[in-house]
């Protein structure tokens, strides 16, 4: 039964996609307008577009994915979510820098790439340390 509790809800899933599409539109529009409109370094761009969506997730996932968990107070459950994103972010700048610095992908198509493999650390991270309802 145990497993059954750690098993992702298609429901959940698909809030968390549709919430993951809304940052993604910020993330990937920012980064963007920093590259190509204001010449800003790349992985500098992808950084700060990657915090800014991180904050749109954050409200939007708590909001509309993932139980505030009773026990946990909101600086630490953001708290919680930063160092998840944080690790997320590494992952994020990893992926970009080996896409495109090693493997000559146009960055682009790389953020997409990138964006998929980061969504699923993201969601079962999150669900692990941050859902009240799998209490």
């Amino acid at each position: 039964m145990q497993k059954l509790a750690n098993m992702p809800t298609t429901k959940q899933f698909a809030k968390f996609a549709v919430v993951g599409l809304a940052s993604l539109a910020v993330d990937y529009a920012l980064m963007l307008v920093l590259v190509e409109w204001m010449h800003i370094d790349l992985l500098f761009s992808t950084t700060v577009s990657f915090i800014a969506s991180v904050i749109v997730n954050y409200a939007l996932s708590m909001r509309f994915v993932f139980e505030h968990k009773e026990d946990m107070s909101r600086k630490r459950e953001f708290t919680i979510f930063a160092i998840l994103s944080a690790i997320g972010l590494g992952l994020n700048d990893l992926y970009m820098f080996v896409g495109v610095a090693v493997f000559n992908i146009g960055y682009q198509f790389m953020k997409l790439v990138s964006t998929f493999l980061v969504t699923w650390y993201n969601y079962f991270s999150r669900r692990r340390f941050l859902d009240g309802s799998r209490a």
